[in-house]
């Protein structure tokens, strides 16, 4: 008779997740997570399935997670400019912290399917919330509107994805500072 599980699969996989960001797929072993995620090695093949599973699974949950809360950021402040500033310093506040998305593109490209899919949804998920944004930026007058807003979407992931990479070689927070000030000037 199998014994019932004591463990919580979100808490388990939000425990994979930090081992993910930290160490990347490849750096990542079994015996690393099951002592993360506090469950057994047998406990996380049958909840989770194999390594890669788990990835796909981690990473699903944390680009749902990061989209959810570019998502937030967006909809502060009076205007639509406050909201995509409020997107930007999030990033830069937070880029010490490895981020599961690029680190995945960076390790793994396009080679498993499963991952294009997860990190499509997760994409067009934001980039349709940040294109509604930049045009109504665009509407108020805050964003020049010679630019186009897929464009611009677009650029925002590049730079995120740039500030991340460069708070992770070490880049001071001033630095950081200054990348996410350029990110913003680019949209005069």
């Amino acid at each position: 008779m199998a014994r019932p599980k004591t463990f919580d699969d979100d808490m388990a996989l939000d425990a994979a997740i930090g081992v993910f960001r930290e160490h990347g797929y490849e750096g990542t072993s079994a015996q690393m997570l099951v002592d993360a995620m506090g469950i057994g090695r047998q406990s996380l093949y049958n909840s989770f399935g194999d390594k890669a599973a788990l990835y796909n699974a981690a990473v699903r949950r944390y680009s749902r997670n990061e989209t959810q809360a570019h998502r937030a950021a967006l909809r502060t402040g009076d205007r639509a400019i406050d909201g995509i500033r409020a997107m930007v310093d999030r990033v830069v506040r937070e880029a010490g912290l490895p981020c599961l998305g690029v680190n995945s593109v960076a390790e793994l490209g396009t080679s498993w399917p499963a991952l294009n899919e997860i990190r499509a949804a997760a994409d067009h998920s934001l980039r349709t919330a940040i294109v509604a944004q930049v045009e109504a930026a665009q509407a108020d007058g805050d964003i020049a509107v010679d630019l186009d807003p897929d464009t611009v979407a677009t650029w925002f992931v590049a730079s995120f994805s740039g500030i991340r990479i460069a708070a992770r070689g070490g880049a001071s927070a001033e630095h950081l500072k200054s990348l996410g000030e350029l990110t913003l000037r680019a949209l005069r």
